[in-house]
């Protein structure tokens, strides 16, 4: 069994490996159609990945939404998650005049805001469009970056990962045993890149997402009410053209009672909220496939 999974791996590395190089040497808008045929492609015979993303659209969109918008919007998903991929994987080839042409930046203002407070800053996002691409164009401003990551199943592959973070100017933090380096980077002011929109495996409160309980992690709310490190919310949306658009919100006011369940129930819902208007102005830009919804209060009550 151990020798079919590292075959098995082994293979989706080379597969990964040749597919990026592929893409970096066509051009972009060759690339983008490639990977958008790709996504059309995959809805209709990957039949598991159809019926996750349209289970999850119709908890979020069900009562707004007929049966075929909902799977339009779910054949969308896997398109648009083909789009955002280019610009990901041909990341490590741009140029920062590159970047720049399409990449716009609205609310910068509030990051050097934040920063003024000398506590260092919590960046938390989600994953909707191309995060990637989002966390070098900040990096790119100047800003001292690390973002923290799952470790991937794969060495290999998580070493493409992490040096490609690298090459574009902002560092990994793995997640785990990273409480030290955390803590240090905000005491130098940096900024620390966070992504909270996943059941995972760590500390979390459940709060509303689009309608139904969600457990979300409660890091950002512990660091901040421990170092009072300001949370900014962002988001990078692909436009009709082919470019993107980073939208940086306020720091998000934090709610602090000394009753810590309250605190972070609360505070956590208004970040969760923000990153959920995020999602609504371009529902086919996030991650439908992930079982947001998989964990209830009722079940970790039995």
């Amino acid at each position: 069994m151990r020798v079919k999974k590292v075959v098995k791996n082994t293979l989706i590395y080379w597969f990964v490996f040749y597919s990026f190089i592929f893409i970096r040497l066509i051009s972009r808008r060759r690339a983008l159609q490639v990977l958008e045929n790709l996504g059309r492609l995959t809805y209709y015979l990957v039949p598991s990945v159809r019926r996750s993303i349209i289970k999850h659209l119709e908890i979020a969109f069900g009562q707004e939404k007929t049966e075929a918008e909902i799977r339009q919007m779910a054949k969308q998903v896997l398109v648009d998650l083909g789009r955002n991929a280019v610009d990901a994987i041909r990341l490590p080839i741009y140029s920062r005049e590159q970047i720049e042409q399409i990449v716009k930046i609205e609310g910068k203002e509030n990051i050097d805001q934040a920063l003024q407070k000398r506590h260092g800053v919590l960046l938390v996002t989600g994953h909707i469009g191309n995060w990637e691409l989002m966390a070098a164009t900040i990096a790119m401003q100047g800003y001292p970056l690390y973002v923290i990551g799952a470790t991937l199943y794969d060495k290999r592959l998580d070493r493409i990962v992490v040096n490609n973070r690298m090459r574009a100017g902002y560092y990994n933090i793995p997640r785990g045993n990273s409480a030290k380096k955390i803590l240090k980077t905000l005491r130098q002011n940096a900024i620390l890149g966070i992504l909270i929109d996943q059941d995972t495996r760590v500390d979390g409160v459940y709060v509303d997402f689009f309608g139904r309980p969600a457990h979300t992690p409660i890091g950002p709310v512990v660091l901040a009410l421990k170092t009072k490190a300001p949370i900014v919310p962002l988001a990078i949306q692909m436009q009709p053209d082919y470019t993107h658009c980073i939208r940086i919100e306020k720091e998000v006011p934090l709610e602090v009672t000394g009753n810590r369940q309250h605190d972070l129930e609360v505070n956590t819902q208004r970040i969760t909220t923000i990153l959920e208007n995020f999602i609504r102005r371009h529902p086919t830009q996030w991650v439908w496939m992930h079982e947001r919804w998989k964990k209830q209060p009722a079940e970790e009550r039995r």
